[in-house]
């Protein structure tokens, strides 16, 4: 028998979209011999509905617009369902449908950030990727790097700051600790979005309120100069470690824009990276995950100078678009998409079981 595998997508973050297409990739290549996929989408105004249309509508975000195929459906909490609520269009009544695993291809604040984890803890459900507290900590960068500086990982250094601060006194600090260029860098948010590369005192300021205007707290930390390279990290308790990928970005950065919208940056996988040199860089991507208390899967940033490596953050829910880097290095190891979305769903089954 089939399992019925329910994909989120979507969501109220400011990566709504990549989510769209990060889920579209997945239900094309989902092994349709093992999965009947439902598909269940969150609008930017938090509605939820289950989604019967074609995936050419969410990679062209009109998805919403399909109306003829959305129906009001929520998780439920109760574990005696095991499933979602299906509603009719007046919502008098509802049916339920059962659901074996739920894999939320969510990016950003409530959907990678343990929000909708513990909404899944409590439905019972099976879910693929990390749990609640591994997920609030893994978006939170500050977080992050405490935990992972104590396992021994190097990181970037950082200052921290929260909202109603004196924005010049957290600039005068920043020039004073680091001088330019800086990046400023909300707390929580991924995809880069909301992050400034200052190269002065007004670009710092304007990167200060543009932080704030997506977080309560915010980041700055020195512009390292070296390569970008990420590693994918796939399992439970035993774990994978992938080849290195690099980033090469045609731009200032690596941004939101360059990631998700002109495609001008160069993913290289698997890098060029020196084996005694990639073999401690993937212990260390290993390290990180566990300090957090990661599972089924984690891509983890680093940045490699002439001096050695130290980590810039973990996506515990990387993309899955055409350009994602978590998926190609996972076939560099050998793993296809397909495999590698059946391998996930039975890692949730594992760790639920």
């Amino acid at each position: 028998m089939k399992k019925k595998l329910l994909v989120l997508f979507g969501g109220e973050s400011s990566e709504h979209e990549v989510s769209c297409v990060s889920a579209a990739n997945v239900c094309e290549n989902a092994d349709k011999n093992i999965f009947d996929i439902i598909l269940m989408g969150i609008t930017k105004d938090g509605k939820w509905w289950l989604y019967d249309g074609g995936t050419e509508h969410m990679r062209s975000h009109s998805w919403q617009e399909d109306t003829a195929n959305l129906r009001p459906a929520v998780i439920s909490p109760c574990k005696a369902h095991h499933g979602i609520l299906v509603f009719d269009k007046p919502r008098s009544s509802f049916e339920v449908v059962h659901i074996d695993i739920v894999f939320p291809v969510l990016h950003g604040r409530n959907g990678e950030d343990g929000r909708m984890q513990g909404l899944l803890e409590l439905s019972g459900i099976p879910y693929v990727g990390s749990d609640t507290f591994a997920s609030a900590v893994g978006m939170d960068k500050e977080a992050t790097k405490l935990l992972c500086r104590n396992a021994g990982v190097p990181v970037v250094p950082f200052i921290v700051a929260y909202e109603g601060e004196d924005e010049a006194a957290l600039a005068e600090k920043s020039e004073r600790e680091y001088g330019f260029p800086v990046f400023v860098k909300p707390a929580n948010a991924g995809s880069s979005v909301g992050i400034t590369k200052a190269h002065n005192e007004k670009e710092l300021l304007s990167g200060i309120r543009l932080a704030f205007e997506n977080d309560k707290k915010l980041l700055i930390e020195p512009a390292v100069e070296g390569r970008e390279i990420e590693i994918a990290v796939y399992g439970n308790e035993a774990l994978t470690a992938s080849v290195c990928g690099e980033i090469i970005p045609h731009s200032d950065f690596y941004d939101y824009e360059t990631k998700y919208i002109n495609d001008s940056a160069e993913c290289i996988a698997p890098a060029e990276v020196a084996p005694e040199v990639s073999d401690k860089m993937r212990e260390a991507a290993c390290r990180v995950y566990k300090a957090l208390g990661c599972a089924g899967l984690s891509r983890v940033d680093f940045f490699l100078t002439d001096t050695g490596f130290m980590l810039n953050e973990i996506n515990t829910l990387p993309g899955f678009t055409p350009i994602s880097m978590y998926p190609k290095l996972m076939q560099c190891m050998g793993v296809s998409y397909g495999g590698l979305i059946t391998g996930l769903a039975e890692l949730a089954e594992k760790r639920h079981g």
